[in-house]
């Protein structure tokens, strides 16, 4: 694995859309990926950085949070972490399934599901420091894609039905 971006952003949500913008830009351009897929990393980096930004202090003005991409052969990882408390995702309320129409009623809880579904895989490294959450996209080979249109890159597993409001 090749490591292809390694930056900090401040732990405050106007630099989400940055954090979202860079890595949707880098793998865009290093990698055949289909439009769709690159809007599923843009929305799984933007809850993985808002989890990351409401894991800090607030009353902390120096907090930070960390994103790592790599990058290997058939797959792009995408690292976010944060300086906060850490957390076991296993602790986490039940809530019903993202598919589950019941989902509606509740207000919150809905990155970790979401960042599940949009990504190929996703693990949780917990610590005393903070949390890491690390996104892997699958696709081809690594390369500068002249056309990276829905054909592009390999085939995704079937995604669950969406929800209609």
């Amino acid at each position: 694995m090749e490591l292809v971006l390694d930056m900090e952003i401040p732990a405050s949500p106007e630099f989400i859309a940055i954090a979202r913008l860079v890595v949707a830009s880098l793998a865009s351009a290093r990698r055949a990926l289909s439009d769709q897929r690159i809007d599923d990393l843009k929305l799984a980096v933007s809850e993985a950085c808002t989890n990351a930004i409401e894991a800090h202090d607030s009353a902390a003005v120096d907090d930070r949070v960390r994103l790592e991409v790599l990058e290997g052969d058939d797959r792009l990882v995408v690292s976010v972490e944060d300086r906060g408390p850490g957390f076991d995702p296993a602790s986490l309320s039940p809530h019903p399934p993202v598919t589950d129409p019941e989902r509606l009623n509740f207000e919150r809880g809905l990155g970790i599901p979401l960042i599940r579904t949009l990504v190929d895989e996703v693990e949780f490294r917990t610590s005393s420091q903070g949390t890491a959450v690390v996104m892997t996209l699958y696709g081809g080979p690594a390369e500068v894609a002249e056309d990276a249109g829905p054909a592009a890159g390999q085939p995704r597993p079937p995604r669950p039905p969406q929800l209609i409001a």
